[in-house]
């Protein structure tokens, strides 16, 4: 079904009601073109949600990924890539990496809000947490399982139900989805801009370097 801002505010009650997962549909269009290439300037410029980010503000090269919370490629990226980027490039002051939530589904207007309710410091650790217990959650039957995870980062259950009925919370979610449709081209889930040059799909460590690799040997 088609998102509508109404249809969005899903807090646990109505996502019971609905019977389940209501897939987003939204018109990209632009093909599967990997020369598009966005000034980082303006890819950097703030969003609805401030920027979750990690890495030297001053590396050579700033990767942006736009992820779906309950994309199967995403969470593959995230386990075997994203370990490597870190350890290789993130920490060693060569990688900025920046991670935008892109709304699918209404499973993942549920765990993109939740993601945004836990503390900054919590945020990375539950992201990656929500990848691993995928199977668990992205059901349609995801509340229940939602709320346990939530609790173990430190999530009342009364602050759960007050995130997941938050209206500018899902406001700010749909507008980051369309934001990165409308102005960055992205229609598919992993999409990577490497200093503005994007990228799709479960990028290797291998093809990350390759494409890092001009902006890191620069004089």
């Amino acid at each position: 079904m088609d998102i509508s801002r109404r249809n969005l505010l899903i807090g646990a009650a109505a996502l019971v009601a609905v019977g389940g997962v209501g897939y987003v549909v939204w018109r990209g269009g632009f093909g599967s073109e990997e020369n598009f290439r966005v000034p980082l300037a303006e890819l950097l410029q703030p969003g609805p949600f401030p920027d979750m980010a990690m890495g030297s503000e001053t590396a050579p090269v700033t990767i942006v990924e736009y992820a779906s919370l309950t994309c199967p490629h995403c969470k593959a990226f995230g386990e075997t890539t994203f370990p490597e980027l870190k350890k290789r490039y993130i920490d060693t002051g060569k990688v900025r990496y920046i991670f935008r939530e892109f709304v699918l589904n209404d499973v993942d207007m549920l765990a993109i809000a939740l993601a945004r309710c836990v503390s900054k410091e919590a945020y990375f650790p539950f992201i990656q947490t929500l990848f691993e217990k995928q199977e668990q959650w992205a059901t349609e039957s995801p509340v229940q399982p939602l709320l346990a995870l939530t609790k173990q980062a430190g999530m009342s259950e009364q602050k759960f139900n007050e995130c997941i009925s938050n209206q500018q919370i899902v406001d700010n979610i749909v507008a980051q989805r369309d934001r990165a449709s409308d102005k960055f081209r992205v229609n598919s889930t992993p999409t990577f801009f490497i200093n503005g040059e994007r990228r799709s799909g479960s990028l290797s460590i291998t093809e990350l370097e390759s494409a890092m690799k001009p902006y890191l040997t620069e004089k």
